[in-house]
């Protein structure tokens, strides 16, 4: 079994368009209060303590967040929050986690982890991790933590778990994983819910480095190129930087679920025994701030008259009055106002993707 100290990389590079215009390219969700009094980054730092030690965390976000996320938490180590020049999805920033951790000590366990999800369970979190971590170390083993899914979301992936497996010193089941499914429709994601062998894909794993890297040069290995590149160049006295952005233009966008875990058939799964929300969107928030008596979750300033199931989000001590409104969206920042029906609320990324674009240019300052 493990018995050095694991190591955390938490994956902080997204932007969270799906909760603007709060979320910003240089301060997105992950570093906005969505639920509770820090940023969810802060939370999941706190998630961690007694685990791992703070000299065990990395954080990987992007160049333009670098200094933000440095703010925002500032008992992180400087030289342990890694910019990334662009976003290519979480193979390569599981690669780049690999490097980290491989030279700080190349048999290492480590995990990676969301920077925005909710956990308010942190004990049972902490628990699971810790198994998951024993796991990882005692067995060449990828290790996912799937959740037990609560209804029939279509938002998720889903992972298919297989046979209990008999591993020394593990107290709570730990599963093969027959196959990983994409987000599946309404009427298959019951089917998923009813057969009692699927749960969330919740992007949680943990593994050691010499077993991922295997797994890259199996499974990926243009990612197995990218790793032998930057180490080389380290080797050779280069910055990180300037060997990520010699590196990652010519990658192609893809998640470490298609690169490694869809083609892997050493990937185990623990069960998620605590609470979990990945808060997506607007309307997620709900689940977790208790409404008035006509179920508006508010946060700021409003007043309402005959309204009833809205969500106002208010910045600045700006009031929101609203009469005869029902189930909308409403969120007000010193920039920008938007007003959506909640059930169009997936909506609001491709919103934020015009102001991009050319006929958006005179609110690219809003991206």
């Amino acid at each position: 079994m493990q018995t050095k100290a694991p190591y955390v990389v938490i994956m902080a590079g997204g932007r969270g368009e799906r909760f603007w215009p709060q979320s910003r390219l240089k301060r997105p969700k992950h570093l906005l209060p969505i639920v509770g009094d820090t940023s969810m980054l802060a939370q999941t730092l706190e998630r961690l303590t007694g685990v791992v030690p703070l000299d065990h965390i990395f954080v990987i976000t992007s160049e333009e967040q670098r200094e933000a996320v440095l703010a925002d938490c500032p008992s992180l180590i400087p030289s342990q929050v890694v910019g990334e020049p662009m976003g290519r999805d979480t193979a390569a920033a599981a690669a780049l986690a690999l490097v980290l951790v491989k030279r700080c000590d190349p048999e290492a366990v480590f995990a990676t982890l969301p920077a925005d999800h909710v956990i308010h369970d942190t004990a049972a979190f902490q628990s699971v991790l810790n198994d998951a971590f024993r796991v990882a170390g005692a067995t060449a083993a990828l290790v996912t933590l799937g959740v037990k899914p609560t209804m029939p979301a279509t938002g998720y992936g889903y992972i298919e778990r297989g046979d209990a497996l008999a591993i020394e010193g593990m107290s709570r089941p730990v599963y093969q994983v027959q196959r990983f499914v994409e987000k599946p429709d309404v009427v298959t994601a019951r089917r998923y819910v009813a057969a009692q062998e699927y749960y969330w894909n919740a992007g949680m794993f943990i593994w050691s480095v010499p077993t991922l890297e295997a797994a890259f040069k199996k499974c990926s290995p243009v990612h197995a190129t990218l790793i032998d590149c930057l180490e080389a160049g380290l080797g050779r006295g280069q910055a990180l930087a300037s060997l990520l952005l010699q590196h990652y233009p010519a990658l192609a966008k893809i998640s470490i679920d298609y690169a490694v875990m869809e083609k892997a058939d050493n990937v185990r799964m623990i069960e998620a025994t605590f609470d979990w929300d990945d808060v997506g969107e607007w309307p997620a928030i709900a689940r977790h701030f208790k409404g008035d008596a006509q179920g508006n979750v508010i946060r700021g300033d409003a007043l309402m008259e005959d309204a009833s199931g809205n969500i106002i989000i208010t910045e600045g001590g700006h009031l929101t009055a609203l009469i005869g409104i029902d189930n909308l969206i409403i969120v007000h920042t010193a920039e920008a106002t938007l007003i959506c029906p909640k059930n169009r609320a997936q909506e609001i990324k491709r919103l934020v993707q015009r102001l991009g674009e050319p006929g958006g240019a005179k609110y690219k300052h809003l991206l």
